[in-house]
């Protein structure tokens, strides 16, 4: 056993031990945050304007912090690039994590010199739990890669500024850097295809033990890999053992990614944002992300449902049930304050607190009084690919609205990696899967308002094609599994054609 994995055992089964205890005090420790939090920005701009200093309870914090997004916390963040300091939280950022919106454009997210431990620690929580409990070590001593944006930073305001892999690329331990791939210059090209043909330069003739990134783009380096050499993931790395995954939901890509490596493998789930690291798979035994309740963050869960009410409901961490759908909304020591961040996610246990992503609030189909969200769709055509052996690349579903007196219908853009013999019977069997998951979608059928899914083959890396189009390639971007209009749909048949 080398060094590295030797000293990683005492310190794994520390953080373990610590991660467990958390567990227990969730509760306690989320209402001392609340507390902490309500207190140190108190004299901030933004503590003063909505009178912190009154605050004594959840309840008061409610009546005088309403749900925000980026949008409506635009003027705040505006007034911090311009230099000015105390604004939503004490002093100034150290740095702003550059992100897309869908509605605002480029977003700047402050992380604080507060905020920061929880980006850099919780990841490295997640692979400490993931050593104590399967006593695999060994790969903190073979080459560690993570498919991330550029660590080059440029300045907002005289704040250091970049995708936040890039800004935590900066806070890898100096003892791992001399494991880390790929090299510096080679995660500074901004160009994704350019940089996947350097990066499997780098990393074809390594002894790859750990490999960390958004499924989608892990996956087009694992085709690059097996076009260059001939092999199998597994056969090319033997070492090979965990696979770090977040982003989007893995499993609509996992019997791909899994045939790709050719062999089982462990995989570690997270769900980091720019806003901050929410969750992390504490255990390979149980379902769901254990919620990082000691890590800054004051959680509040609306009832997804609600999310667009003027008024809806915001329980606490004491209040929510299982398998209901959650809008997650935080207040942190980033400053960030009654903060929609966009997901919506479902409890799984709540001793501990584990949850699943189950979906984004903004993408859905309602154009015809539905509601489907992601979780139904992907839940739908992973049963439907699971009982015929499909394997498929990506998807996304929009709604199709006829103007001729035929009816309407929700159209499937799929790509598969071996398409079914029958595709109208392979229709059929996922909207014989939504129907059961959505009353409303069944009604909808039923009642002859709309006719059943129809499916849009996709040719091969058309979503590449199209997310190239968009300038939206690599790094952290995903595609939608669903929207409410037609852009990605126009978008992808502009591409396609």
């Amino acid at each position: 056993m080398k060094i590295k994995s030797l000293l990683a055992k005492p310190f794994a089964n520390y953080i373990y031990r610590q991660t467990k205890k958390n567990m227990v005090h969730a509760l306690k420790d989320q209402q001392t945050i609340f507390e902490r939090l309500i207190k140190d920005a108190a004299k901030t701009e933004f503590g003063k304007e909505h009178g912190f200093s009154e605050i004594k309870s959840h309840q008061d914090f409610v009546k005088k912090v309403p749900i925000r997004d980026y949008e409506q916390f635009k003027p705040w963040i505006e007034k911090i690039k311009a230099g000015k300091q105390n604004i939503l939280w004490k002093g100034q950022p150290i740095y702003f994590a550059k992100t897309s919106g869908t509605t605002s454009g480029v977003k700047y997210i402050p992380i604080t010199k507060a905020s920061i431990s929880n980006h850099i620690n919780s990841a490295k929580n997640a692979l400490l739990c993931y050593m104590a409990e399967s006593g695999n070590t060994k790969f903190a001593d073979g080459k560690l890669i993570f498919l991330s944006g550029s660590p080059e930073l440029e300045r907002v305001g005289g704040i250091p500024t970049g995708r936040l892999s890039g800004i935590v690329n900066h806070h890898i331990p100096q003892y791992l850097r001399a494991n880390q791939l790929p090299s510096y210059e080679v995660n500074c090209i901004e160009d994704w295809e350019q940089k996947l043909d350097q990066i499997v330069k780098e990393t074809i003739n390594e002894d790859m033990t750990l490999i960390s990134g958004i499924p989608p783009w892990m996956q087009m380096y694992f085709d690059r890999l097996i076009e260059k050499s001939g092999k199998k993931i597994g056969e090319l790395f033997p070492n090979f053992s965990v696979m770090v995954q977040g982003g989007v939901n893995y499993e609509p890509y996992k019997a791909k990614l899994t045939e790709s490596i050719g062999r089982k493998i462990d995989t570690i789930e997270l769900f980091p944002a720019s806003e901050g690291f929410f969750a992390f798979q504490d255990s390979m035994k149980h379902p769901g992300m254990l919620l990082n309740t000691n890590s800054g963050i004051f959680f509040e869960f609306i009832p997804a449902e609600e999310i667009n009410n003027s008024n809806p409901t915001r329980l606490t961490l004491k209040e929510i049930k299982v398998n209901v759908n959650y809008a997650l909304i935080i207040s942190s020591n980033a400053g960030l304050w009654g903060y929609n961040i966009g997901d919506t996610v479902k409890f799984v246990s709540v001793e501990p607190y584990r949850i699943i992503v189950s979906g984004r609030i903004k993408h859905f189909i309602s154009a015809f009084g539905e509601h489907v969200i992601g979780e139904e769709v992907e839940s739908a055509i992973l049963a439907a690919a699971s009982a015929l052996d499909i394997k498929l690349v990506e998807f996304t579903v929009a709604p199709f609205i006829s103007t001729n007196n035929g009816k309407s219908y929700h159209e499937w853009f799929i790509e598969f990696e071996n398409q079914p013999s029958d595709l109208n019977a392979f229709a059929l069997t996922i909207d014989h899967n939504l129907r059961k998951k959505n009353v409303y979608y069944e009604d909808l059928i039923a009642g002859n308002i709309l006719q059943p899914l129809k499916i849009t083959p996709v040719r091969k890396n058309g979503f590449v094609d199209y997310m190239k189009s968009i300038g939206k390639l690599g790094g952290q971007n995903k595609v939608p599994r669903l929207s409410n209009d037609r852009k990605i749909a126009d978008g992808l048949t502009e591409v396609l054609n």
